[in-house]
């Protein structure tokens, strides 16, 4: 997660910033309306925010700053060997992977790295380029999936087809197209 959010009342965005920031423009717009449904997202990733919004501001700020004190000592532990950055996680490969790798100097560990730093330069926005495009569909798929041409603006992020893309997303609300433009230019290849 990002330290950016973003939140929509309905289809109009009411504020962009830091948590907190995010949360108490929720808490405010649902006591003006508490009828809107809010949703808040990661400004960079689209994944959804979960707000508890309920009580007063003084609240919810107590949530949010809790929150990102639990994030922040987490962060502060860590796994795997702090010294060197290095994250445990799990992969799965055939056996004739496994045969390979171990027969590397280095060892399956040492040797994996090597391809990925080597994979990362040889193609340096391939994974920006596909987070981008996973961000657009995210938050396509809950603000827009109801909107005209959304089949078709989604065909045409995955066809990586900027005109396209843009045609079919012309008729929704400004601030849900804007957004998704914003998050789909990278992987369409365009700067919005």
């Amino acid at each position: 997660m990002s330290s950016q959010w973003l939140a929509f009342a309905g289809s109009d965005r009411i504020a962009k910033g830091e948590p907190l920031e995010v949360a108490l423009a929720a808490h405010a717009q649902l006591l003006t309306d508490p009828t809107v449904t809010i949703l808040a997202f990661d400004a960079v990733s689209s994944e959804p925010v979960e707000l508890d919004l309920r009580g007063t501001a003084e609240d919810v700020s107590a949530r949010i700053l809790a929150a990102q004190q639990a994030t922040a000592a987490m962060l502060k532990r860590g796994r795997g060997r702090p010294r060197l950055g290095v994250v445990s996680k799990e992969i799965t490969l055939l056996p004739r992977h496994w045969e390979w790798l171990q027969g590397q100097s280095g060892g399956a560990s040492v040797t994996l790295r090597k391809l990925v730093e080597l994979a990362m330069k040889a193609e340096p926005n391939a994974a920006n380029s596909q987070a981008s495009l996973e961000s657009a569909y995210r938050f396509m798929t809950a603000m827009a999936s109801n909107a005209p041409g959304y089949e078709e603006a989604t065909r045409a992020l995955f066809a990586k087809d900027a005109n396209k893309f843009a045609k079919a997303t012309r008729k929704w609300p400004r601030d849900v197209r804007k957004h998704a433009r914003k998050l789909a230019g990278f992987a369409l290849g365009v700067v919005v």
